[in-house]
């Protein structure tokens, strides 16, 4: 009996070492957009969204999602986003469910949702993103108004703006941290070649996986250029607990 106690703690332990390998095989991939970009809306929902969850690729993806894209700091505190000042509280939005849904893939399923609206001109509807995923609204509400949405894309504007080499469009992506460029469309099979663990999803089996050398753009998709003026008008974060979204 003694025996085969210490067998079930043995194999519980190896379940474990298991599980955790499998964590650190995953595959680093950070998507660098901006929330109202149709460009990116299309390669998250149409694109990025299926991969993961129809191709199964979320199962050795660690995702980052990273919204600040092209917005540049403006003077007293204002941001000029590219996409007009919806785009900079959206944006904040997002960056609050990154921060408060440790769940996995709902703060993706939400952006998701977002970005998809955004493809069919409601943006202004995002809520009912949170009603359909049932999402309490309060914390993510009070991330906003309390200004540590504000904060959290701050830090997403130093990270944005300190890669290298330098985003010069959104959607930029990054496989393990290496820049795809113009070969983003691509990203499944730099995933899929990036993967060095056991179990790879079907789709990296069957594919034949070829990446370019990022010389030539893909031409099924769009990107919207960093100093690609669109909006002009500043957006100023009010600190007060009454900070109204659209």
């Amino acid at each position: 009996m003694a025996s085969y106690h210490k067998m079930l703690v043995v194999f519980f332990l190896l379940t474990i070492a298991k599980s955790y390998c499998d964590d650190e095989d995953k595959v680093k991939v950070s998507l660098y957009y901006e929330s109202l970009c149709p460009y990116c809306s299309d390669f998250i929902v149409n694109h990025l969204g299926k991969a993961l969850y129809e191709l199964n690729l979320v199962s050795i993806v660690d995702l980052r999602m990273v919204p600040w894209g092209n917005t540049q700091l403006g003077p007293n505190n204002t941001w000029i986003c590219q996409h007009g000042p919806d785009e900079c509280s959206i944006d904040i939005v997002e960056a609050c469910a990154i921060d408060l849904l440790p769940e996995d893939g709902l703060s993706f399923k939400l952006i998701e949702c977002i970005e998809k609206l955004n493809l069919e001109g409601r943006h202004g509807e995002w809520r009912s993103c949170m009603n359909s995923l049932n999402i309490d609204q309060n914390p993510i509400m009070d991330c906003y108004q309390s200004g540590k949405g504000y904060n959290l894309e701050l830090k997403f504007a130093d990270e944005t703006n300190h890669l290298n080499p330098p985003h010069r469009f959104v959607p930029w992506v990054l496989v393990d941290n290496h820049a795809l460029q113009e070969d983003f469309g691509n990203f499944v099979a730099y995933i899929c070649n990036a993967y060095k663990g056991q179990n790879k999803p079907e789709a990296c089996e069957q594919n034949e996986l070829e990446t370019n050398s990022f010389k030539e753009t893909n031409s099924s998709y769009q990107v919207s250029y960093r100093g690609e003026k669109k909006h002009s008008i500043p957006f100023n974060y009010n600190f007060n607990s009454n900070t109204e979204l659209i």
